[in-house]
This record gives structure tokens, C-alpha cells and sequence, in this order.
């Protein structure tokens, strides 16, 4: 929805942010000017026209002119666009009819049809449609009337939850309204604004933890309204008094999933969308047919007695435009009119759908100057930004209103152009280096949370998991995922007052991190017995999952699901690879430092106490990685059973760690994965490699279902000989590798690629040979052991006909490294997983395409060779990703015209984007974990040592 000529959003009248019930007091504007900038007369208009009166979700009042004849539409699509409120399906005007009922104006009909004296009657702005995830919402501005729609109906009793959640959403309004905890403003705020029917009661517990939002934004703070208000199960209803056969009362109410049914306030039915086949209604019956096999034969139809006839039609009506907002794909189309006769309602849901609503706001989202809300307390209370190109850079409107003894301002001001980092941020690194400690401890917890809330749920909604796996498992990992709550907390408390809204940075000595950390890493020693208990967990998980069929079932469903964007049992390493994040950011914040500096000895303190506990853990992060691929291969691969068999003792470990053999079952080491052209009678095929610390896996991608890599060959180390053979094959990047059993002969994509996997074998098989014990046969007796010459005779069709295994697992992940190989033809070895997972970084980028104008603000989170975008850095899951492996990352060029600063460039052939980071810091940050996942020639081989000549770079 575009912007007008003149006009400008009106999101508040002047006091409301501050609790004023109607507009009083001294005003600047002349008699009958409101806000909206429209001079309205305080009679009725002169003519004909409908003059309809408006309440906003802000209590504000606004007056529209419209035509009589016109539908309901016209007015909506004023209100809408004098709102500027782009994402306005989730919304409707309401009214109250004869019986005092709200019910919804409908968009298709004139509003006098529908209201006997509009003039007289009061319409308000609500939300109609309550998405199950406020992260749905994709605009700052929509989040924020939701949170004035969740204000509204904790006060008017609708979203019914207890003392302590009403306190909290409470807390959350006042720090969106007023800002940082001030006792006197706090006290004030709540005696002029009642937010809940028990305010009193619970004032002092609004009051303390409303303290502990420190330095949280308004946005934030809307944001943790509707995440709480989600949950509740009073969210989003709205009650239609009615009784069942038995004539025993009860509540229908519609959500996005379907029809639910309540006894006083508690939900005993719910009938999913997907279970009803029809709903109608004749006369007073409300009438639901299931599908036969939900209650049986004999029972597919309920039946509920309301209080009217225009009581059945109103709720169904709302059913028919939830079903359709959630469900459909496309707008429904209206009903063709009958030529004589008519049977049953026209009605249909007329607007967008909540898919085309999406896409509409990602693709039109982007042109819009991004909505800004900041809080001022005690003096200057809010600040609301949008573009005007008709205005200049002016203050336009100040309104001044009394409030006892305190002046309050109110603001409004216009800009042409608003840039995204408009605050002016520190020149000191060390904030952008604390930054980076706090918005990887956001990701890291939301990490934490697909094991401590979503699997949790997982697992005992389907009661799957064994009483003691399930104690081991979470009794483990829920105090880690506790104390970072707390860390967390700290981290955002002391960004916000280094630099921050609050300006407290002027008022004390808040402008370093040291002292957090210190406090931090030495409370974390405590948790190193936990810590150290990740082998157990990791083994147990693993073995309950191959041994129960419903654990499987739910581990193999949940993988599937938006929130667990890696393979599981990868975020169960993540309090483990934490510790090196901290230990190698302290390193940075210590290097920086002059010993001089008063945060230096801190940091260098708190850099001791977390590197000794890495130290500790060290050994364990190495075997625990190992496992980690192995059992993520196996899922992969079709033809191969025991790649995580305990027993095959890898000759590095057991030389370089022989405590490993007490203490742990040993398996064989993960050494390399990536794409080789084999060559065959039929030329040179595309294979799928894998190395091992004892044999060489190939594979090729058949076409089935899950787009598996069914296994062809088995080579054993022991014995083996590789050599490069160009020139007597003619094929360029070309080597031979001799078995006991078999030769192939196959070909890299690049020189540089042919080097490392000889290397890697060589070095493998020099390991192989220390190895007191022989690698054991995987696979079927027979497979593999025919006497071959160096040209395998293999096809495409002997590859695809294999469906043997397809039921073994049914779910496949597309960015997984095997799958990204395959695609961008290359390789990863182990060191770069280790690389990868050091490099973890996150925080907010501006992004661009190629050909596109604006730029588009998004969460990103590297980690996994792979970009992740969300929306915001609340969301559970990510939008979209994108695999790095293959790319080059580079600074614009003069023919990319972009003039900005800190932008780098990405690019795949002819796949471009452009990043823009907040700092220099920030910039070159992320331009080096690029450059280590996406370079190609900088990767190193896992056997070299440490401190070998090796030099990043992005070509």
C-alpha cells in the first residue's frame, strides 16, 4: 500500500502513550485539525455522505466521509490507508449490533445495510485473524497493533490467564510505553493507565519485573507480548454462547486450526480444519459433519443449539473466513448469482489469503521506509519516522498536553530518507566485539531451545522417549539452558547501557564487558560436570533411537520441522563449541585492550577461567564431532548399517588419545566428503566420495524420494595406492587409486581439489597402516568383491533401480554438506567442520539482489557452511538459507553501483547478493567467516598439523 500525497500514519493521539483517555489541555493545532491532517469540522459534514467515527486499536478517534452506496470496503480501505498499514487482512472493523454483540462489518455490503444509524454508531479497528506465530507477522507496525489488541482484551477480560502471566504482560506494555524501570514513573504510569482488572493487586509485581526489561526496545517488548499471549489458551478467542444436544452450555470459538469447544474457560474439543468435511447452519442449529472416520459411521455430524438464528450466521461466517484466511492458497472466488432461484448464502471471504498476504508484503515490504519506534521517558515520548517525499526534514507538529505537574511532548517528525543504522554507534571496538558476544548468545540460546522446548514437547506428546533417557537428557541440559537465560539477560542489560537508549552509559562506568564475562565463566565452571556428560547423552539418544521404532518415528518427523534447521543431535554439541566462541572472542577483546585499559584485566581473568574448562573439554568436542557425522552419514546413506559400530578404532585417536580407550567405545574417524567423476565404460559419472580413517566410501544419487546416496563401493586403506594419472587417461585433474580389490580411476573438479584428496588419502593410509586392527567387511557378503578392471562397467539405470532401503528413512535434508558437495562439486573435510563451527557468528544484515533497488533488514546466522535468514532475531525459525560452499565472497566492484559503506559481495556463477554490516568491525568479521566457508583453496586437510603454512582467502 502506497504512501499519499499529505498525509502521514497516525499511530497515536497525543497522550495515549502515556495514558490519556481523551485530548485535553493546551494544544497547538487550530480548532477541529486532527493528527491525521485532515481539518474536520466538529458537525456533520454537509451533504449526504456517511460521516463514520473510528476508534483505533490506540483508543484514538478518526472521522471518515463516505458514500452511502458505497460498500463496506471504501471504508476499510480508508482506514487502512490512513493507518498506512500494509499487512490489513489480519484486521477488520467491528461494531455492536441491536443485542449489543460485536460483530464485523462485511467488506461486500453498503455499511448502512448492515447498521441501522452508522453516524451514531462506533466502529473500532481489531484484529480479526490470529496467526498461531507472531513471527508471521512480518512488520514492526502490525506486531505493535497486536500488542495493543492484547492490551485491549487483557483489560476487557478476554485473554484470561493468570495473576502472574497478567503481571507480566503488564511489565512488558510498560516498558513499551514509558521505557527503562524508573520507580516514580512506573508508579505514575499504573495509577493514570489501567492495563488489568486486578492492577492493584498485582502493582508491585508489574513493578518488579518490569525492572528486569532493561535496555529492551519497544519492538522487543511487543514482541514478548505476543509470545506470552500465544500461549495462553484464551488467545485469539472470541466466545459464541451455545449448547449441546444434552443442553448442557458451552462456548464455540474459531482459531487457525479449526473449531474449539469450551465448558467455562477450559477447551475440551478442538475439530482441525483437516477433520471437517462441512459446516451450515438452519435456523438456530449449528450443524459440524466430520469426515466418517474421525467419530465413526454413526457419529459424523454435531450438532449445537445457539441463541438465534443471527447468532448461527454471524459465527459461521467467521468460520467460513477463518477457514479460508488459513487454509486456502488463493482468494475464493464469489458465487456466480442465480438467474431464479438462490439455496443457501452467498457469503464468501473477500480478502487475501494469509499466503498472498505474505507475499504480497515480501515483495512490496522492501520499497517501504522501515517503521521506527523509540521511547523517551519523562520528557519527549515518542518518535514516529516514515517517509513523506512531499515534506522536507522538518519538524512539522508538536502537541503539548498537561499531565499534572509534567509537561509531556509528543513528536511527529517527517524524513525523506531513513537509513537503517541511524544511530550514531560507538567508534570503540570493544562494543562491536561485546555486540558480537551478545547477538551469538542470542543464537545460541534459541539453539538450546530445539532441544529444551521443541523436542521436549516432541517427544512427550507422543510419549516416546524412555523415563531414564529422558531424565538423563533434559536434567542435563535444562541447567545449562537456565544459566544462559540469565547470561543472556546480563549481556543485553549491559549492551543497553553501554549504548543505549537509556544514556546510563553517562551516569556510570558501563562501557565495558569484562566484569560479565569474569562473573559469567567462573559460575560455568560449575557446570563442567554436565558438560562432560554429553558423551553419554549423545551415545544413549543414538542407541534408544535405532532400538525403539516410535523414538525413530518422532527423532525423524522432528528433523523435519522448520524449527530444526540442522541435523539434531548437532545442537546437543552446542554448549560445548560455546566455550570455544567465548574463549576465542575474550582472545580478540584481550588483544585489543592495552594492558593499561581498566577492562583488560577482566577480560584476560575471565579469558584463564574459560580456557581451562575448553582445555578440559577438548578431547571430548573432537570425539563427540566425529560421532556427530558419522551418525548424520549413516541417516544419508542407503547400504551401509554400522558406520557407527563401536569397535573400529580410528590410528589417530588411539595414538594420539590412548585414554580414549577406557573411557569411551572408539569408532573410525571422518575424514573427507565431496564430489568426484568416476570413470566408467559410459565416460565419466558424477560420484558421491567418503573418506574414513580406514576404507573410502562412493556412492551415487539416485532418483527416489528422499534423494539418498545409495553406496556402490567399499575401498580398505590397508594396501591402498594413489596416483595421479592425466596423462595416461587424457583427463584433466585426473588420479588412480589401487585397492586389494578393485581400481578406479576418477577425476576432481579442479587441480587444487585433486591435491587435497590425494593428499588426504596418502596421509590416511600412512595412519591406517599403525592401526593394530583390520577394518571389518560393512556390507553384504559378496558385494564389492568381484575381480574388476580399472573401468567399472556401472549406469544410471543400475544406480536408480535400487529401492531396497527406501523405507529405512523417509526425510531428507537439502543444504545438508553431502547434498551442497554434490551440487557445487567439491569437497569438506573435517577441519573445515571444526572451522565452521569456530567461525559461528550472527546479527543483523542488510541484504540486496542483484537487480534489485531497496534492501531488505534480516537476522543472519552462519553456521553450518550456511547462511540462515529470519525476519527478526526472536523468530524459531528461518525464512530461508543459503549454502556457501562454492562461493566467492569479494567487495563490490565499480559496475555493481553500490555506494555504500561496509557492503560485501557474494557470488555463485550468476547468483549475486550484496550484504551491508552495521561497522567496519562487523564488516570484516563476517567477510572472514565467509571467506572460511565459502573459499575453496584455503581449506585445510584435516591431517595437516595445526600451524601449518596455510593462508585464507576468498578466490
Amino acid at each position: 500500500m502506497g504512501e499519499i500525497d499529505g498525509s502521514y500514519r497516525v499511530l497515536q493521539t497525543p497522550g495515549t502513550r502515556l495514558g490519556a483517555q481523551f485530548n485535553a489541555g493546551i494544544s497547538t493545532l487550530e480548532p477541529g485539525q486532527s493528527l491525521s491532517g485532515n481539518m474536520i469540522s466538529g458537525s456533520r459534514s454537509q451533504g449526504r455522505g456517511l460521516h463514520i467515527r473510528v476508534q483505533g486499536l490506540d483508543d484514538s478517534q478518526e472521522f471518515f466521509d463516505i458514500d452511502p452506496k458505497a460498500p463496506a470496503q471504501t471504508l476499510l480501505s480508508e482506514v487502512f490507508l490512513r493507518g498506512n498499514l500494509m499487512e490489513s487482512d489480519y484486521f477488520g472493523l467491528e461494531f455492536q449490533n441491536m443485542q449489543m454483540n460485536w460483530v464485523w462489518l462485511e467488506p461486500i455490503k453498503p455499511v448502512a445495510k448492515q447498521v441501522r444509524r452508522p453516524s451514531n454508531t462506533l466502529f473500532r479497528l481489531s484484529v480479526k485473524f490470529f496467526p498461531p506465530d507472531p513471527g508471521q507477522l512480518q512488520e514492526e507496525y502490525t506486531r505493535y497493533l497486536f500488542s495493543l489488541q492484547m492490551k485491549r482484551d487483557l483489560m476487557e477480560g478476554r485473554l484470561i490467564c493468570t495473576e502472574n502471566t497478567g503481571a507480566l504482560l503488564a511489565s512488558h506494555l510498560v516498558q513499551s510505553e514509558i521505557g527503562d524501570y524508573d520507580d516514580v514513573a512506573d508508579r505514575d504510569f499504573l495509577r493514570v493507565n489501567k492495563l488489568l482488572p486486578y492492577q492493584e493487586k498485582v502493582q508491585e509485581r508489574i513493578m518488579e519485573l518490569h525492572r528486569r526489561h532493561l535496555g529492551q526496545t519497544p519492538a522487543e517488548s511487543d514482541f514478548q507480548i505476543l509470545e506470552i499471549a500465544r500461549k495462553l489458551e484464551m488467545y485469539g478467542v472470541r466466545y459464541h454462547p451455545a449448547a449441546d444436544r444434552e443442553g448442557t452450555k458451552i462456548n464455540l470459538a474459531v482459531s487457525h486450526m479449526g473449531l474449539q469447544v469450551f465448558q467455562g474457560n477450559t477447551k475440551i474439543n478442538t475439530f482441525n480444519w483437516s477433520k471437517i468435511r462441512k459446516l451450515s447452519f438452519k435456523r438456530k442449529r449449528f450443524l459440524i459433519k466430520l469426515y466418517p472416520e474421525v467419530h465413526g459411521p454413526h457419529q459424523d455430524t454435531l450438532e449445537f443449539m445457539m441463541a438465534s438464528r443471527d447468532q448461527c450466521k454471524i459465527f459461521w461466517k467467521i468460520c467460513v473466513e477463518y477457514h479460508s484466511f488459513f487454509r486456502l492458497f488463493d482468494q475464493p472466488q464469489p458465487k456466480s448469482k442465480a438467474i431464479l432461484f438462490t439455496r443457501g448464502s452467498s457469503f464468501r471471504y473477500s480478502g487475501r489469503t494469509q499466503k498472498q498476504l505474505v507475499e504480497y508484503v515480501r515483495e512490496n515490504g522492501a520499497k517501504r521506509t522501515p517503521y521506527q519506534r523509540c521511547v523517551f521517558p519523562y520528557t519527549v515520548c515518542t518518535l514516529f519516522i516514515r517517509q513523506t517525499p512531499c515534506l522536507p526534514y522538518q519538524f512539522l507538529l508538536s502537541v503539548w498536553r498537561w499531565r499534572k505537574d509534567q509537561v509531556v511532548v509528543y513528536i511527529v517528525y517527517f524524513k525523506t530518507h531513513v537509513p537503517l543504522f541511524s544511530q550514531r554507534y560507538p567508534t570503540d571496538k570493544a562494543y562491536f566485539i561485546a555486540k558480537e558476544i551478545l547477538t551469538t548468545e542470542r543464537t545460541y540460546l534459541k539453539d538450546l531451545e530445539v532441544i529444551t522446548v521443541w523436542f521436549r514437547s516432541a517427544v512427550i506428546k507422543e510419549n516416546a522417549m524412555p523415563e531414564g533417557l529422558m531424565t538423563l537428557l533434559f536434567s542435563n541440559i535444562d541447567p545449562i539452558y537456565e544459566f544462559h537465560r540469565g547470561f543472556l539477560k546480563e549481556l543485553d542489560q549491559r549492551l543497553a547501557l553501554w549504548w543505549g537508549r537509556s544514556n546510563a552509559h553517562v551516569k556510570g562506568d558501563y562501557q565495558r564487558i569484562g566484569d560479565v564475562m569474569l562473573r559469567n565463566m567462573c559460575a560455568l565452571k560449575e557446570f563442567t560436570s554436565y558438560l562432560q556428560k554429553h558423551d553419554e547423552v549423545l551415545t544413549e539418544l543414538e542407541k534408544a533411537t535405532k532400538r525403539l521404532k516410535k523414538l525413530e518415528t518422532v527423532y525423524k518427523e522432528f528433523e523435519l520441522q522448520k524449527v530444526c534447521y540442522l541435523p539434531l543431535n548437532t545442537f546437543l554439541l552446542k554448549p560445548i563449541q560455546r566455550l570455544m566462541h567465548y574463549k576465542l572472542i575474550l582472545e580478540r577483546l584481550c588483544k585489543h585492550y592495552s594492558p593499561s585499559h581498566r577492562d583488560h584485566d577482566d577480560c584476560k581473568e575471565a579469558l584463564k577461567e574459560v580456557a581451562e574448562i575448553a582445555t578440559q573439554l577438548q578431547s571430548s568436542l573432537i570425539r563427540l564431532e566425529n560421532f556427530q557425522k558419522l551418525t548424520e552419514l549413516q541417516r544419508d546413506l542407503i547400504g551401509i548399517e554400522n558406520l557407527t559400530a563401536p569397535g573400529r578404532v580410528s590410528a589417530k585417536l588411539s595414538e594420539c588419545h590412548p585414554e580414549y580407550l577406557t573411557n569411551l567405545l572408539c569408532f573410525q574417524e571422518f575424514i573427507r566428503e565431496g564430489c568426484l567423476y568416476k570413470l566408467t565404460k559410459k565416460g565419466l559419472q558424477q560420484r558421491m566420495f567418503f573418506l574414513f580413517s580406514d576404507m573410502l566410501l562412493y556412492t551415487s544419487k539416485g532418483v527416489t524420494a528422499t534423494n539418498q546416496f545409495k553406496v556402490h563401493g567399499q575401498l580398505p586403506l590397508h594396501g591402498m595406492i594413489v596416483e595421479e594419472s592425466e596423462n595416461e587417461w587424457s583427463v584433466p585433474h585426473c588420479f588412480t587409486i589401487y585397492s586389494a580389490q578393485r581400481t578406479i580411476v576418477v577425476a576432481a573438479s579442479s587441480k587444487v581439489e585433486m591435491g587435497k584428496w590425494i593428499e588426504d588419502l596418502n596421509l590416511a593410509i600412512e595412519m591406517s597402516k599403525k592401526s593394530q586392527e583390520k577394518s571389518s567387511i560393512f556390507l553384504d557378503p559378496g558385494f564389492g568383491s568381484s575381480d574388476e578392471v580399472s573401468l567399472e562397467q556401472e549406469s544410471e539405470d543400475d544406480m536408480n533401480s535400487s529401492r531396497t532401503s527406501l523405507d529405512k528413512q523417509t526425510h531428507h535434508r537439502a543444504n545438508t554438506t553431502m547434498h551442497v558437495c554434490w551440487h557445487r562439486n567439491t569437497s569438506v573435510s573435517m577441519s573445515d567442520h571444526s572451522l565452521a563451527v569456530e567461525n559461528q557468528l550472527s546479527g543483523y544484515l542488510l541484504r540486496k539482489f542483484k537487480n534489485s533497488n531497496g534492501w531488505q533488514k534480516l537476522w543472519v546466522v552462519f553456521t553450518n557452511f550456511c547462511l540462515f535468514f529470519y525476519k527478526t532475531h526472536q523468530d524459531d525459525f528461518p525464512l530461508a538459507s543459503l549454502p556457501l560452499l562454492g562461493y566467492t565472497v569479494s567487495t563490490p566492484e565499480e559496475s555493481d553501483s553500490i555506494h555504500k559503506e561496509y557492503v560485501f559481495k557474494l557470488q555463485f556463477k550468476s547468483h549475486v547478493y550484496f550484504f551491508r554490516a552495521e561497522s567496519e568491525y562487523t564488516f570484516e568479521r563476517w567477510m572472514e567467516v565467509i571467506k572460511s566457508a565459502a573459499s575453496t583453496a584455503g581449506r585445510m586437510s584435516l591431517l595437516i598439523p595445526k600451524g601449518g603454512p596455510m593462508e585464507m582467502n576468498g578466490n
